[in-house]
């Protein structure tokens, strides 16, 4: 009798720890409630039992990646398009590799979820010398590497999984930035306790004292102001904040302009966006509109060289209301904890209104020119690319000659614009074009990138070509990295930056899978391209080399910006 008690008790047991829920299903559930469905990544004997388990899991999908770097870019768009994303590696080579992904991330507001497969955990108790490691037993090295890259770092064992996860995520949306979990190949298939109830987190609220104190400050300066202008940033995006910008740009009626890396942060159809600012290097006209402002309301700031021409931007600190994610600052006296969301809102409340209509101007490529044999230029084929766009498309512009070019096309009603304003690794736009076809399957992707840049990562085509993504490729062939011989002003014709001339409408022999490619030398061929483009595209990817003779040809923000650097090295010299 006291056998079977004791064979029942065993049963039971049993029972409860197959009930519980192991810790890779808990993350992966957790994942897919943020509305994660795919996970990039690249398999690695030590993530081993992660695959596995989402291979068992019905709402994720895992999406390899040719290598760690690549898989992190994808991770990037993919989290830009749906708020967040998850990225897995192995431990060491794997997560040394995607490194500088998540730096990018990091630097750029995007949450990606790392997690990180590592050995078992007796070995890392034993500090054995396992491969992929420093031979040295330390198993938490590289952790400590990703820290300063990362929002927030745990290990996960079956003991703090829901607790670390949820703080991981939660972290994640708050700060838009990445987050790294590490879990051991053993611990993945272990049963967690789940807790009695669910954890919550305490979010950043707005402290309504300092909100009000805050508004009285900005009443008093736009009381004084005739001419006020909002001006976009990166941030407005990351934070989702798009909306409550326009709310209160309609209610001011006032010009609206974007930095560079707000680009897309502002319906560019609406009739009160008048461009893109860019100090010194920039459409004048728009330079004088924000800079002769009475007061500028700038949402998401980021007052970095690339961003600000090289610091040329001229915005009046007295004059300026800086709207950033949790605060707000107007000259020089600072509101914390104020929500950008809170703000915005509260501005539209206190009645200021300018009167007329907003004046916008011309945009720089509204205009096609160019006859049909003369050369490629920037100067003829900015405007057929923006003529090209479509409302919804997704528009992601390499760092480079097409990122500076890319930036003054003005943009279709409900496009998105992808591009690493400030981090700028070239080469993260052919992967990121890959994790956006997986994102947002349902909408063109047009991805802008110079021969320079695709032959660091182009092996993310193949991934393209093998799940049947049909994005549309514009190579810029204009032999080697002109955007590096533009910033090089002491020297010429650098032998460092000349690249290979590859073929690249053959690409598509080496990767196999059905694909249309050509190449165009001549403004003739390329209207002919696009129009065959418009309808090759809708079942298969596209790429279009474009053949351009002169290899300092580049869009006029370049040129202002070269003409800039000159001017500052002959008086240094």
């Amino acid at each position: 009798m006291v056998k079977e008690v004791e064979t029942m008790q065993a049963n039971q047991m049993e029972t409860k720890i197959m009930s519980q829920v192991t810790l890779g299903h808990y993350l992966l559930d957790r994942l897919s409630q943020e509305g994660v469905t795919e996970i990039f990544g690249v398999p690695g004997d030590y993530n081993f039992s992660l695959l596995d388990t989402i291979e068992k899991f019905e709402n994720i999908w895992f999406v390899n990646g040719r290598n760690e770097l690549n898989a992190g870019y994808a991770a990037d768009a993919y989290a830009r398009l749906k708020g967040l994303s998850a990225l897995i590696t192995t431990f060491g080579v794997g997560e040394m590799s995607a490194c500088n992904a998540v730096a990018g991330a990091n630097s750029e507001n995007v949450p990606i979820v790392h997690i990180v497969g590592t050995p078992p955990s007796m070995a890392q108790q034993e500090h054995k010398l396992m491969h992929h490691t420093l031979m040295d037993g330390n198993y938490d090295v590289f952790r400590k590497v990703y820290e300063p890259l990362s929002a927030y770092t745990a290990v996960l064992t079956p003991e703090n999984a829901v607790f670390e996860i949820s703080k991981a995520l939660h972290i994640a949306k708050e700060k838009r930035k990445p987050v790294y979990l590490m879990v051991a190949i053993d611990l993945v298939t272990k049963p967690i306790v789940l807790p009695q109830q669910q954890i919550t987190l305490p979010s950043t609220k707005t402290n309504q004292t300092t909100l009000q104190a805050a508004l009285d400050h900005a009443k008093q300066l736009l009381k004084q102001a005739q001419k006020t202008v909002l001006l976009v940033d990166v941030k407005t995006i990351r934070f989702t904040l798009e909306q409550p910008v326009i709310q209160l740009a309609e209610a001011m009626n006032i010009p609206v302009a974007s930095t560079l890396y707000g680009k897309g942060g502002f319906d560019e159809s609406h009739p009160q966006f008048i461009g893109v600012y860019g100090g010194a290097f920039g459409r004048q006209t728009v330079r004088t509109t924000v800079e002769n402002a009475d007061c500028i309301i700038a949402v998401g700031l980021v007052w970095a060289d690339s961003n600000t021409a090289n610091f040329t931007a001229k915005l009046n600190p007295s004059q300026l209301i800086q709207i950033q994610p949790n605060k707000v600052k107007i000259g020089a006296a600072e509101y914390p904890q104020v929500l950008a969301e809170d703000m915005l809102q509260a501005l539209q409340s206190i009645g200021y209104q300018e009167q007329g209509t907003v004046i916008k101007g011309a945009f720089p490529y509204d205009q096609v020119i160019g006859e049909p044999e003369q050369a490629l230029t920037a100067a003829s084929y900015y405007p057929r690319l923006q003529q090209f766009l479509k409302t919804g498309d997704i528009v992601i512009a390499e760092t480079g000659t097409f990122y500076y070019g890319m930036t003054q096309v003005k943009l279709p009603q409900s496009a998105t614009f992808i591009a690493q304003g400030g981090w700028q690794s070239i080469g993260y736009a052919t992967p990121s074009t890959y994790g956006a076809c997986i994102a947002a399957p349902n909408r063109r992707v047009l991805l802008f990138t110079g021969d320079g840049a695709l032959q660091l990562t182009v092996q993310e085509i193949s991934s393209m070509l093998i799940h049947g993504l049909r994005p549309i490729i514009f190579v810029l062939n204009n032999h080697g990295y002109t955007i590096e011989k533009y910033l090089n002003v002491k020297t010429e014709n650098q032998n460092y930056n000349q690249v290979p001339n590859w073929s690249y409408a053959k690409l598509m022999e080496v990767f196999g899978g059905e694909a249309f490619s050509t190449t165009v030398q001549n403004n003739g061929e390329l209207d002919a391209a696009l129009t065959r483009v418009e309808t090759e595209s809708q079942n298969k990817l596209c790429l279009i080399e474009m053949i351009v003779q002169d290899p300092m040809d580049a869009p006029q923000y370049m040129l202002n910006m070269r003409n800039y650097l000159e001017k500052q090295e002959k008086q240094r010299s």
